[in-house]
């Protein structure tokens, strides 16, 4: 049985993408860039903020305008109410549950640690996390398995006995490098190529089933 449970946060725990776009959009206008669908974001997914916004601007992707569009919506987005971004169903509930049998919970994400932090302390408060870990810039981001070997080590466990959860190639890259096993989501922001990898034990469709691993 697991003892550590590893999520990722967008696309897994928090359903985010749509405060993202319309934030990011607002930066992207401010400044005559063209602007995305909600679709059209999800494909550049995986990476940290600098290489999302490169990807984001495509031909037009520059140091100089990657940092004027990234500090643009981050100034945008921290100010921002931010009311479309919700957990997913079940989340809270599943957390507590996994909580409540005595496993350890962490975050291991490419969104800023701050702002994890934010929803966390809105919608998990009676969660009690034993990391999270977000976007740092001194280590290097998902899927280098750097901060989940740090999870692993803080939470004292054997990569056996740890899972990672996450919605995208990114996540089982991540696990795959680190050595763990994972589980993919199928309600985030992956596709049929991520649930159908050979490397994760089970894609799943409901938050519930995470529990019988535990």
């Amino acid at each position: 049985m697991k003892k550590l449970a590893i999520f990722d946060f967008d696309g897994t725990i928090m359903d985010s993408v749509h405060d993202v776009v319309i934030y990011l959009n607002k930066a992207l206008s401010m400044y005559d860039f063209p602007t995305l669908t909600s679709d059209e974001y999800v494909k550049y997914l995986g990476g940290n903020i600098d290489e999302i916004v490169s990807l984001v601007l495509e031909e037009q992707s520059t140091p100089e305008n990657i940092k004027l569009i990234k500090d643009t919506y981050l100034d945008i987005y921290y100010g921002a109410d931010k009311e479309n971004t919700i957990p997913f169903p079940k989340s809270r509930e599943v957390l507590q549950k996994l909580q409540d049998r005595g496993v350890l919970i962490a975050i291991n994400s490419n969104r800023f640690t701050d702002s994890i932090e934010t929803f966390t302390d809105k919608f998990f408060g009676d969660i009690n996390f034993l990391s999270i870990m977000g976007h740092d810039f001194d280590y290097p981001s998902k899927p280098d398995p750097t901060a989940v070997l740090q999870i692993i080590k803080k939470a004292n466990v054997a990569p056996d006995e740890t899972v990672y959860i996450g919605d995208s190639g990114t996540d089982i890259q991540t696990a795959k490098n680190a050595g763990i096993d994972c589980i993919v989501v199928k309600w985030g922001y992956g596709n049929e190529n991520d649930w159908e990898n050979d490397y994760p034990l089970e894609a799943i469709d409901d938050f519930d089933e995470i529990i019988k691993y535990f």
